[in-house]
């Protein structure tokens, strides 16, 4: 009975992940607290996971790779590698090999979001469309993560499951035979073929623009010297060149959707437009209008006569996800001014203060030129601008790089185990100063954290109940029919479909147990069917929301949902492929 109500239960978390409306860590904990009601985890063992290896080694390759970030060492590169040509082509292969090797040692999201706006500025700089570059650093970044150990959660996961099967975990370099034959394929099929056939969204040359939107939400005010004031909506064309679309007026606090043609713009009417980020700038000048969002900043502050307007995406565990401009006082608590929206592939309805943010929304962002990018990242968003070389970088990089080095030694060796080297590395680059203490917790992706220590108790629970062994069992009945390395392929192909639609740690903590049942039941090792949902749950290729990364670029790149099969079925069929000979030739059956 309780494997069934242990199933229900996935099934449940498996509905609410691929809808996407609750957080995945918060579905991981609802899924834990009805597992509890009905005594299936015991109470004094709910939050062992919490304390599990996997998740405290997660946490500190998660600060590592942030001081790795703030030595500079990427940053650098970075550098170099705008010194290239104008060869798109080699621009993309540059580009794609550094942000794949930075992840398999760093976090793939931080990599993608230093090489990110480095991106976007060579593309404009020579004409070309964002789209072009994005989406290929943003697959080589989970490409690179397949690598190593700590290249990717998912890889952490299955190291601990494989120590508590066999009494030894997955090593730092035990991933790289598969991932790199693996990623060697990708590279050369994202540099060659697939950046060419992604569609070329709107291009803008100027070299101004750091970000390629299409549409901007935004408000603007009709004051009293503008010339708005008395025409029609029919008339716009008379006093401005701008490509706009009214959405709505807003009139004495009464909204007005879809106002007609006719309608006479007011004083103090505020006019909800939807336009190019370029246009914006036309119809403000030509309008006379005013920004609603554009309040003045206190004349004594310090800097206040530098106020810069900067573009930042909302990264997927900001504080801003489901919540308004309005519900958090965003100037009053964060001194920014919100400024227009641009969502891809969805209308804006609702007032500007009153859109939730999600995971993707591009925002325009007023402050002082002194906080800004600093306050940007302290509510969870990406700067979508190039940034200079931090500070002391020549001193910083050596320190970074020997402590990972260390690190990375000490486990190699088998000296310390993986948790507890990457936790005195996390350590040490505070007190080396190469990360600043207050960003020690602000680098962890908290979401995450929790997620797991809530899904691992759940995937304990799939495997105690016999919930795994049936599953497995049912997997099992098609070996009579089919050979054992398609049965192989079919674990990685499921956990890859899974990857697609919900987070890949969570992925990992469901599959793992049901490969382990496989292997046992067809009497093989237990190390290739855990290495295909390990690479299975690392090619989330499909979809945007299958991982940060790719929800990253969408925005930015102006990506329509259906632009990832383009590119990403192509890959996701080589991968496969290629997939199911690599592992058995590097962990045979």
């Amino acid at each position: 009975m309780d494997q069934y109500i242990v199933f229900g239960v996935l099934v449940l978390a498996l509905v609410l992940f691929a809808w996407g409306r609750i957080r995945h860590d918060f579905v991981a904990l609802i899924a834990l607290c009805v597992l509890l009601v009905f005594g299936i985890i015991e109470p004094d063992k709910a939050f062992e996971g919490f304390g599990h290896p996997a998740v405290i080694t997660v946490a500190a390759v998660l600060v590592i790779g942030k001081s790795l970030e703030f030595s500079g060492v990427v940053d650098l590169l970075g550098k170099w590698i705008m010194k290239l040509g104008t060869n798109i082509t080699l621009q993309i292969v540059a580009l794609s090999v550094l942000i794949a090797v930075a992840s398999a040692f760093m976090n793939n999201v931080g990599a993608l979001a230093i090489m990110m706006p480095i991106a976007i500025h060579m593309a404009r700089k020579n004409g070309h469309p964002p789209s072009l570059f994005l989406m290929p650093i943003a697959f080589s970044s989970l490409l690179g993560g397949m690598t190593t150990l700590v290249g990717t959660p998912p890889n952490i996961i299955i190291a601990t499951f494989r120590a508590a099967e066999t009494g030894e975990p997955f090593g730092m370099f035990d991933f790289s035979p598969v991932g790199i034959v693996l990623t060697i394929a990708g590279l050369a099929f994202i540099t060659l073929v697939g950046w060419r056939i992604i569609p070329k969204r709107a291009t803008k040359n100027s070299d101004k623009d750091p970000f390629d939107i299409e549409d901007y939400i935004t408000e603007v005010e009709v004051v009293e010297d503008s010339k708005l004031r008395g025409i029609s909506i029919s008339e716009l064309e008379t006093i401005t060149k701008a490509d706009v679309q009214i959405l709505g007026l807003v009139r004495s606090k009464k909204h007005i959707h879809a106002p007609s043609f006719d309608e006479v713009f007011q004083l103090n009417d505020i006019i909800i437009i939807e336009t190019e980020a370029d246009e914006l700038n036309v119809f403000i000048e030509d309008s006379g209008a005013k920004l609603v969002g554009n309040k003045k900043f206190r004349k004594d502050a310090e800097g206040s006569e530098k106020i810069a307007i900067t573009e930042a995406i909302v990264v997927g565990d900001s504080a801003l996800i489901n919540r308004t401009a309005s519900s958090l006082h965003m100037r009053r608590r964060f001194g920014i001014n919100l400024l227009a929206i641009a969502r891809r592939d969805k209308k804006l309805h609702n007032r500007l203060d009153h859109v939730r943010f999600q995971p993707g929304d591009v925002l325009l962002l007023q402050g002082r030129e002194d906080i800004l990018h600093d306050t940007i990242t302290s509510i969870g968003c990406l700067p979508l601008a190039e940034r200079e070389l931090r500070l002391g970088y020549k001193t910083k990089i050596p320190m970074a790089l020997g402590i990972f080095s260390a690190a990375i030694v000490l486990v190699v060796t088998n000296i310390l185990p993986v948790q507890v080297a990457f936790t005195m590395a996390a350590i040490a680059m505070v007190l080396s100063s190469v990360l600043p203490l207050k960003e020690f917790y602000s680098s962890i992706d908290w979401p995450v954290i929790v997620l797991l220590g809530a899904m691992l108790p759940v995937g304990t629970a799939l495997e105690t109940t016999g919930g795994a062994q049936l599953i497995a069992n049912a997997v099992l009945n098609l070996g009579d029919s089919i050979q054992p390395w398609a049965i192989l392929g079919i674990i990685l192909t499921v956990t890859l479909l899974l990857s697609g639609v919900i987070n890949n740690a969570a992925t990992v903590v469901l599959m793992a147990p049901i490969a382990i049942g496989v292997a046992e039941g067809l009497e093989f090792s237990v190390d290739p069917f855990l290495m295909a949902v390990a690479v299975g749950a690392s090619c989330a290729f499909l979809t945007p929301i299958g991982h940060q990364s790719n929800t990253l670029v969408m925005g930015p790149g102006g990506y329509k949902f259906t632009d990832y099969t383009i590119m990403g079925l192509p890959l996701t069929i080589i991968i496969i492929i290629l997939s199911v000979p690599a592992i058995m030739w590097a962990w045979p059956l």
